[in-house]
């Protein structure tokens, strides 16, 4: 059988799991995942490797209707995803009440692409009982209608549910080719990328309310000592001079509680031991300044 490689982009409406979903087709967390809506802001790129083909997954920010600078750069961030793809994975919660405004609204994005489109209904896990069964036919006809899908497929990107079937129905998709990375890499980010996210990441679970989008954070330092630790020191910035003392908390708890968190994921991920320093500044209304989000990270090209 002859190899297959090539390019999927995740799409879907904000907080239906597209980041869990990524993670669980690599086999390792490449991208950050919370409960709250638009935690990806930049395309992530995850790497499958398998015998017969490799699938480079691009997994995007939630399609949306932005209220700021930020979200009208994400939008962009997710429709060039769109471009020059093999396939499209189109990932929406299996709602048993149908497809909401956010899905219809993905399914016009996509309906128009020359690329064939799978539809993935996630979280199916959340269905139980007797009635599952009937639940899941429910799910499905209630999404066929919006549009004509290359597949459709009941997924768990949790549990793993239905995922191997998934993966199987995009490589046939793939056309004949050679493998686009090495067999080791699982992700292109710099790993300056991955300390900025695993970082936010920690914030947006640990903060409520308008805190955890008002954040952005950048590496100031990164090297690598001659006894093999990691020394890495990053100012997390939000709009907000009130912002400012709940991310630091009382006594300084709050920040410290994100250091110790961040710190041990990333000595995971890097294999070695680190020290991380952390600042948090005001940038005010950085999500609606151009010049402040290049700054910190959020600029056309990337």
């Amino acid at each position: 059988m002859a190899f297959k490689s090539g390019f999927v982009a995740i799409v879907g409406r904000p907080n239906v799991g597209k980041s869990t979903l990524l993670n669980r087709l690599v086999g390792r967390k490449v991208a950050i995942v919370s409960d709250k809506p638009q935690t990806t802001r930049n395309r992530i790129t995850g790497v499958l490797h398998l015998p017969e083909a490799q699938v480079v997954f691009l997994d995007t920010p939630g399609l949306h209707r932005p209220r700021h600078k930020l979200g009208e750069f994400m939008v962009r961030v997710a429709r060039r995803a769109l471009e020059g793809v093999d396939a499209v994975l189109f990932v929406a919660e299996a709602d048993p009440a149908g497809p909401g405004p956010g899905d219809r609204h993905v399914a016009e994005v996509v309906r128009g692409l020359a690329v064939p489109v799978i539809l993935a209904l996630n979280k199916v896990d959340l269905l139980r009982g007797p009635e599952r069964a009937a639940a899941l036919e429910t799910v499905r006809a209630g999404f066929a209608v919006l549009g004509d899908f290359a597949g459709v497929h009941l997924i768990s990107a949790a549990s793993g549910e239905g995922v191997d079937r998934l993966v199987d129905a995009l490589v046939q998709l793939l056309p004949e080719g050679p493998p686009y990375f090495p067999a080791d890499v699982v992700t292109d980010q710099p790993e300056e990328a991955l300390v900025r996210e695993v970082i936010r990441e920690k914030i947006l679970h640990l903060t409520r309310e308008e805190v955890p989008h008002a954040v952005a954070v950048d590496v100031d330092g990164f090297a690598e000592r001659e006894d093999g630790t990691l020394h890495v020191s990053a100012t997390i910035y939000v709009e907000k001079e009130s912002q400012k003392g709940i991310l630091i908390g009382k006594g300084g708890r709050m920040l410290k509680e994100i250091g110790t968190l961040a710190r041990a994921e990333l000595e995971g991920f890097f294999g070695t031991r680190m020290f991380l320093a952390l600042w948090v500044k005001v940038k005010e209304d950085w999500r609606n300044r151009v010049g402040a989000m290049r700054d910190l990270g959020y600029k056309e090209g990337d």
